[in-house]
């Protein structure tokens, strides 16, 4: 999961690239970088790292520009590389960069087309790059000195055409402009946001609408899947559908998880969705687990706050805070390794004991993945003196790998896959263990939505893959790529690489 932002102003957008991309630093810690347009020429700056810890002034200094896009990086497929921060950028035809949050399911078979008829380089593992190599070879198939917006909308259409996958994206055109586009399922965000200002108006693309609030910006819209939107160098604006064939189907995990509460992704409130998640989890617990004596109840910070606290609202129990957090640790669900996964659990959080000593407690997370932090958080709560420790989660077992775009991991890995909720409780520690239920999750996020959409994407939890095209094989080889010891391997490589590149 990465964010994207692209601005078109009336002066210098550097720093306001910078500030959305502080606001969207959740969805990706491992790179970060902005690329801007001045005067016909680029200025790049990207590297590993957090927002705050890759710009300095001096690199501030050099991103003039009335026009750029951003990006925040995590690694799908646990590669760390710096060579795979984006944006990327190619310079054939009128030089282009992108950056993209998803991922491209047909990527192998995109590689070898572009290299056999395309006649197209790729440098990196990224399927962003594949995707930015892809629309500049519609744009210059239409061998064109100066494009119109037609022009783009033609690229866009086929580059439906030949992308499976989710994906959204930022791409900027050189002299031009930018563009942004969704994927024909809308499985992956992205907003538009609009300014007036003494100069004239602005426009902005972001992941998420909190981005657009943030800057001061009114959130206009979400892309429509399959949309794209032109924001021409001179503040014009054009947009149109073209996808051949759309199914709004966004990402679920979204609002369980990966988005902040104060957004607001196809019409539907992030925070309100959570709350309603919590009171149906709450009723469960009554139908199922009736005479339990719960004293408190403790959220698992900071994602599962939000359902909480509706829980223990719900069920009438004392709400508490039991864990303080370290906030200068990354998300151990975005940690490459199981080894350095367990280490950074105890750095992040601590136990405030008095809360746990002779109590039962119900334990409340969003989601399980592979349970590993499950169970040191159990053990904690057990050293701080709790009586007994329940666990609840707001979302079903996670069952099945994600591939658009979040790095679930194998499989074998996921703890929920091929045991029942006795087993995962047994395995993660928990006198008890109760899971939302899928039908209830899908009807708290999608309470009386406006924006027309039909289905979610709950591939993680149901193993209905919505663009169609995933099977078993896929599957396996998904497994080889995302086990922890392959993307140590990976890492290894990386590595190897960069010794050798600082050497010489």
């Amino acid at each position: 999961m990465c964010g994207v932002v692209g601005i078109v102003a009336k002066s210098d957008v550097n720093q306001s690239l910078y500030d959305a991309l502080i606001v969207l630093q959740h969805r990706g810690q491992d790179a970060a970088g902005i690329v801007t347009s001045h005067k016909g020429r680029l200025n790049l700056r990207k590297a590993n790292g957090l927002v705050r810890d890759v710009f300095h002034k001096r690199h501030m200094m050099r991103l003039r520009g009335k026009m750029g896009i951003g990006h925040v990086r995590y690694p799908t497929a646990g590669s760390s590389s710096s060579s795979e921060a984006q944006p990327f950028y190619v310079n054939s035809p009128y030089g282009i960069t992108l950056a993209h949050n998803g991922n491209l399911t047909n990527v192998k078979s995109l590689k070898e087309d572009l290299y056999k008829e395309d006649l197209r380089h790729i440098n990196t593992d990224s399927d962003s790059e594949v995707l930015l190599n892809i629309l500049a070879h519609e744009l210059q198939a239409l061998h064109k000195l100066k494009i119109e917006a037609d022009d783009v909308f033609t690229a866009i259409t086929a580059l439906h055409e030949r992308c499976k996958g989710g994906y959204a994206a930022v791409a900027m055109v050189t002299g031009y402009g930018i563009i942004g586009f969704r994927d024909p399922h809308g499985i992956r965000p992205i907003g538009i946001g609009k300014r007036e200002t003494e100069n004239g108006t602005e426009y902005m693309l972001a992941s998420e609408s909190v981005a657009i609030d943030a800057l001061g910006y009114e959130f206009v819209r979400d892309l429509e899947p399959g949309e794209a939107v032109i924001i021409g160098i001179d503040g014009t604006l054009h947009a149109k559908q073209c996808a051949k064939k759309s199914l709004h189907s966004p990402c679920v995990f979204e609002y369980v998880y990966f988005s902040r509460p104060d957004s607001i992704i196809d019409g539907i409130s992030v925070y309100k969705a959570r709350l309603r998640m919590g009171e149906a989890l709450a009723q469960k617990i009554e139908r199922d687990f009736p005479n339990q004596e719960i004293d408190v109840v403790i959220p698992i910070p900071d994602t599962s706050r939000t359902s909480a606290l509706q829980l223990a609202n719900t069920l009438g129990i004392k709400y508490r805070e039991g864990f303080i957090k370290n906030r200068y640790i990354g998300r151990t669900f975005i940690m490459p390794g199981q080894k350095q996964r367990k280490k950074s659990v105890r750095q992040k959080l601590n136990a405030i004991e008095l809360e746990f000593k002779d109590k039962n407690v119900l334990l409340v997370d969003d989601s399980i993945v592979r349970g590993t932090t499950s169970e040191q958080i159990i053990q904690m709560a057990r050293d701080s003196g709790a009586k007994s420790v329940f666990f609840a989660s707001a979302a079903p077992p996670v069952r099945y790998p994600n591939v658009y775009g979040i790095d679930m991991p194998a499989a074998s890995e996921l703890i929920g896959f091929n045991r029942d909720e006795t087993q995962i409780a047994a395995e993660i520690g928990a006198d008890w263990l109760v899971y939302q239920d899928i039908d209830d999750m899908i009807e708290a996020i999608m309470h009386k939505n406006s924006a027309g959409i039909k289905r979610f994407d709950a591939s993680c939890f149901n193993g209905d893959y919505v663009t169609g095209d995933i099977d078993q094989t896929y599957l396996d080889a998904l497994q080889s790529s995302r086990n922890d010891q392959a993307k140590t391997d990976h890492n290894l490589r990386d590595n190897e690489v960069m010794d050798i590149h600082n050497t010489n």
